[in-house]
């Protein structure tokens, strides 16, 4: 279901739509430059290595993770919009290996454009994920704006010593990704028009997959870093895995999962403007030869995408195990190497 009869596509209310709306990282990383302060001692994971959310340690036993996400549509129907904003800003909760327990919506609405009923949806939708997240939706923020926007504050628990961080892979683990790439290709197809039925089907299903796995993964001790593999596509997440723990990254073409529909509709050049924008910004550090469609792939940008893991050869089958139990479709894509920070194929 679309919003009201009469009312414009969400999509065409943006000029972006899901994880695609990200600054790229190398513009983010100027902008940042020169702002951190000297974090507090219990303020555990702070922004240094560019992780997927901030850890604050209560005492011995609790520590609180917390993060923010918000978008732009990614899709015209408003129910589907808010459930994928919400999986998405969730996402970093189980990337941290953590547990949600409760969340805050954020919420940016062009008033004269969307009727009640339609906003309403939205935020219904993110509220479905949040409460079978066991993060109920206890407050949030509104605006009246030009642009829709929807997310959430979302906020975990966990153990201190089971915290998962993107800057603690160790050469010779195993990187596992737990759902298949081209969420953005879909969402560029969608808008022109190009995307089948059964495609967007695929879509909706991935995106408001939430990634549970990630807090039984942390307790894994074989498990060694986590992140999720969102806006800045596999590539992009994959380079700050790499320069965070001083390593590097083999991966392998032929593993790394694609939706079959997102492989037909790149080879026809169906593209995000941020892929272009993410290949840019990891090129350097890539050691390969890969062509355009490879190149738009693996820089997709992924919205409420799959959780990448290093873990010991000796826990893979335990981790691909938890993924299959909370329904994901797990892949082994590569391993990471000794230094330096490179990626090759």
């Amino acid at each position: 279901m679309t919003g009201m009869i009469g009312e414009p596509r969400l999509t065409s209310l943006a000029h972006g739509g899901g994880c695609g709306c990200k600054l790229a990282p190398n513009v983010l990383s100027e902008l940042l430059a020169g702002l951190s302060s000297p974090a507090p001692k219990d303020l555990i994971v702070d922004a240094a290595t560019s992780d997927d959310a901030a850890v604050w340690r209560v005492n011995d036993e609790t520590a609180i993770v917390a993060t923010t996400d918000f978008f732009m549509p990614v899709v015209d129907d408003p129910y589907e919009f808010g459930r994928i904003a919400a999986t998405n800003a969730l996402s970093d909760i189980y990337a941290m290996g953590a547990a949600p327990i409760f969340s805050l919506a954020i919420a940016a609405m062009p008033v004269g454009k969307l009727c009640t009923e339609t906003i309403r949806r939205i935020l219904d939708g993110g509220r479905r994920v949040a409460e079978e997240a066991g993060a109920p939706v206890a407050g949030g923020h509104s605006i009246d704006s030009v642009e829709p926007i929807y997310g959430l504050v979302a906020l975990g628990v966990v153990h201190p010593d089971r915290i998962k961080r993107n800057s603690t892979a160790k050469p010779g683990d195993v990187l596992i990704l737990g759902k298949p790439l081209g969420v953005g290709i879909f969402s560029a197809a969608l808008k022109k028009g190009l995307l089948s039925e059964a495609d967007y089907g695929a879509m909706i299903a991935s995106t408001t997959r939430l990634n549970r796995p990630g807090t039984e993964l942390a307790r894994l001790d074989g498990v060694h870093a986590m992140t999720d593999v969102t806006g800045f596509g596999l590539l992009g997440h994959l380079a700050e895995m790499c320069r965070g723990a001083g390593v590097g990254a083999r991966l392998d073409r032929a593993g790394v999962p694609v939706f079959d529909g997102a492989g037909r509709l790149a080879a026809m050049g169906v593209r995000t403007g941020a892929s272009g924008r993410n290949w840019a910004s990891v090129s350097p550090m890539v050691d390969a030869s890969l062509d355009e469609t490879e190149r738009d792939i693996f820089c997709d940008p992924q919205t409420s995408g799959g959780l990448l893991v290093a873990c010991s050869p000796g826990a893979a089958a335990d981790a691909l195990e938890i993924f299959r139990r909370h329904g994901h479709e797990p892949a082994v894509i590569g391993e990471m190497t000794g230094g330096p920070a490179r990626i090759r194929f």
